[in-house]
């Protein structure tokens, strides 16, 4: 039996999209898959449609290694008007409480210290985690509220930027798995007057830079002159997912032994342990795999090149 005929390109990379406002993290990477015309595409962490800002979209084999980037740190911009409670956290839901505004900067700088470090956060009902197989948004939108455990997050940074009362603007660098309406509505609760998200930009994700980022409308309008090239000069490459990882490089045999899935013995003069990206002898990017204690590298997920 023949191989079912592959729709799109094999073209293999990190796109970095400065996301606009009011669309779908995966509406945006539909759209982003059909311009490449690439046969595969993922995003690595969903941005609501109110929020803009970085969402790195892998191509083709980059797709293996878009975990590695949900897990990685974020940092965002965010405004908060207090004074107003939503059943979403955000702007584009429905005002479910509206409380006076008696706040003073002071008040916020105190407030913000306890959201600083390794705290616990109940995950909001409109996300898309999991109940039951259903995103907890479905339930909500129901009007069904599920109970859920607070989880760790870290706050490696709350930075105040500017108080117009009623707006309040934050910088936040944070762990995986921080909800920033969530973190804008509790802060709302400490303060006593409630608040919600108006504006959220993402402003990294990982160490890549901000400068590689493309807007929507720039990508259209390269797309237009039905150049691929100019289009693959865009993407970074595929290592760059796991750029936090060391890197080893192995000779010929070992390159040939991965190739085909083995697992191989080495020397280890470095002594790595753990995850390692890994090239070939002509250092090419092959992917990740773990070097055990007994120095064995174990194939993890391997690039396979047409």
């Amino acid at each position: 039996m023949s191989k079912p005929r592959k729709r799109g390109r094999d073209i293999h990379g990190v796109f970095l999209l400065d996301k606009p406002q009011g669309m779908s993290s995966n509406d945006i990477m539909q759209k982003v898959k059909r311009i490449f015309q690439a046969n595969k595409a993922g995003h690595t962490g969903a941005l609501d449609p109110l929020a803009t800002g970085m969402l790195p979209i892998c191509l083709g084999e980059a797709t293996k290694f878009s975990q590695f980037l949900l897990d990685a740190d974020k940092h965002y911009l965010v405004t908060a008007k207090l004074g107003e409670r939503t059943d979403t956290s955000d702007a584009e839901g429905q005002i479910v409480e509206t409380r006076e505004v008696k706040v003073k900067t002071s008040e916020i700088l105190t407030a913000l210290e306890q959201f600083r470090g390794n705290i616990l956060q109940v995950p909001t009902m409109f996300s898309a985690l999991k109940h039951n197989g259903k995103p907890l948004y479905e339930y909500a939108r129901q009007g069904i509220t599920v109970e859920r455990e607070a989880r760790p997050i870290t706050i490696f940074e709350l930075n105040f930027i500017e108080y117009n009362a009623p707006y309040l603007t934050l910088e936040v660098h944070c762990s995986k798995g921080t909800y920033i309406r969530t973190l804008v509505d509790d802060l709302g609760e400490v303060l006593g007057c409630g608040a919600h998200v108006t504006m959220l930009r993402r402003t990294a994700v990982a160490d890549y830079p901000t400068e590689k980022m493309l807007d929507w409308h720039a990508l259209q309008s390269l797309a237009e002159q039905q150049d691929l090239a100019l289009l693959d000069a865009l993407l970074l490459p595929m290592d760059t997912a796991v750029a936090k990882l060391p890197a080893l490089i192995l000779n010929e045999s070992q390159t040939q032994g991965i190739g085909f899935g083995q697992r191989i013995k080495f020397d280890n003069p470095n002594r790595l342990q753990g995850q390692v990206r890994l090239f070939s002898h002509e250092n090419r990017f092959l992917g990740v795999a773990v070097i055990d204690e007994n120095n064995v590298i174990r194939p993890q997920r391997l690039v396979v090149y047409e």
